[in-house]
């Protein structure tokens, strides 16, 4: 939810770390520096809880946290939505700021509004990107026989990162605030840059997590639900008991 309202902020990687620009040229555009999308920088603990929750709970919880959100994340665009809508009172019109005054009608418009747009494009990414993460991580681990939990973890947060990325700024900015396509693009390789770094670097918290866990259940309890899970997740989402 909260990626959702600072996402429309754009924001230089390398000076949030006091690091010199180092402008570039890509797909056309530029110069260009390291810009993300503030929302970014809540989705590694995202990563690590679909993983975990796709380990031991499988697809049954995956949906349900699924439409929870997506109920959530509707309900906060329907709301936001009807307060722009709301006539402003006319002390609330102006506000004095460092560099003059603002319109805050404007103000407000230019921000949630554009969240907006992000919200809706979160919608279709998050149905989309949920989907392909929970069935790519029982393909890896089908195809790699339960082993190597970080192929399952870290390869299907690439593979669904990776569209989840492209679909949501496209929606969000190409289309809800008019960027050129090349401009967009660039933006979102940037994010899914990002995302699909800090997936890696986050690979032993996966292991860190999976082992208090198991040590929490006891190893019969926690191969018991992951085995559960794989097998309630299976043959492209179709539940067995």
């Amino acid at each position: 939810m909260i990626a959702e309202f600072i996402g429309v902020k754009i924001f230089a990687l390398e000076r949030a770390f006091g690091l010199p620009t180092r402008p570039f040229f890509l797909f056309g555009q530029g110069p260009l520096t390291m810009a993300l999308s503030a929302g970014v920088l809540l989705w590694p603990w995202v990563f690590i809880t679909t993983d975990i929750i796709n380990e031991y709970f499988g697809l049954r919880a995956v949906r349900f946290l699924s439409w929870l959100a997506i109920g959530i994340i509707s309900y906060a665009f329907l709301m936001v939505g009807i307060a722009i809508l709301l006539p402003p009172a006319d002390f609330w019109l102006w506000r004095n700021a460092p560099n003059g005054r603002l319109y805050m009608p404007d103000a407000f418009q230019a921000i949630f509004g554009q969240s907006l747009w992000i919200v809706l494009g979160s919608l279709v990414a998050f149905l989309i990107g949920q989907l392909i993460d929970v069935i790519s991580f029982h393909w890896l681990r089908r195809l790699t026989k339960g082993r190597w939990l970080a192929v399952r973890a870290t390869g299907s947060t690439l593979i669904s990162q990776l569209v989840d990325s492209f679909v949501v700024l496209y929606i969000a900015f190409y289309w809800g605030a008019g960027w050129s396509l090349a401009q967009v693009s660039v933006i979102a390789l940037l994010n899914y840059t990002y995302k699909a770094g800090m997936a890696l670097i986050l690979t032993p918290v996966i292991y860190g997590l999976h082992w208090v866990i198991d040590k929490y259940l006891g190893v019969e309890q926690a191969h018991y639900m992951i085995e559960r899970a794989a097998a309630e997740s299976s043959a492209w989402g179709r539940l067995r008991e």
